[in-house]
């Protein structure tokens, strides 16, 4: 389908975010999230370069795009290093279950409105993350595993 839409600016990552608080989360080891070079590259080209790549496939429509816009939630994802996945991890904002009660924009109106809305945040999320790891991240993982887990043999 294809969206013809300008850029929205980049998010902008917290080093203070805490992990925890994300229900869709899970890092185990090193804290060193390095959300500032994440940042850097975002407004450096990846974050462009993404946003472009998923709106050529994306089955958001402008209507959507601009609910989602006018709710800032491409402000509000955040991008992290998980050194013990040795990748870029993420969260990706989305509309509450609620949103019938809460009234988060007037234009939402169905179910199907907000899980499209919700689905193409996630989508975005991983083409950022993947273009970030081929195009920007050149980081070797420094977890190093246990010297006494067993040895299996295949």
């Amino acid at each position: 389908m294809g969206l013809d839409v300008s850029v929205p600016d980049p998010p902008e990552l917290s080093e203070g975010t805490d992990l925890q608080e994300y229900d869709d989360v899970e890092v185990r080891g090193d804290t060193d999230y390095r959300r500032s070079e994440l940042e850097t590259f975002l407004r450096e080209g990846a974050w462009d370069q993404a946003f472009d790549e998923w709106a050529e496939h994306t089955d958001l429509d402008e209507p959507e795009f601009d609910i989602a816009r006018e709710m800032d939630l491409f402000r509000e994802f955040d991008f992290f290093w998980d050194d013990f996945a040795d990748r870029v991890g993420y969260h990706a904002p989305g509309i509450a279950e609620d949103w019938k009660v809460t009234e988060y924009h007037p234009d939402l109106d169905s179910w199907n409105t907000v899980s499209g809305i919700n689905a193409a945040m996630t989508e975005l999320g991983q083409v950022v993350c993947d273009v970030l790891e081929s195009d920007y991240i050149d980081w070797e993982a420094d977890y190093e595993p246990p010297e006494d887990l067993p040895d299996f043999e295949t």
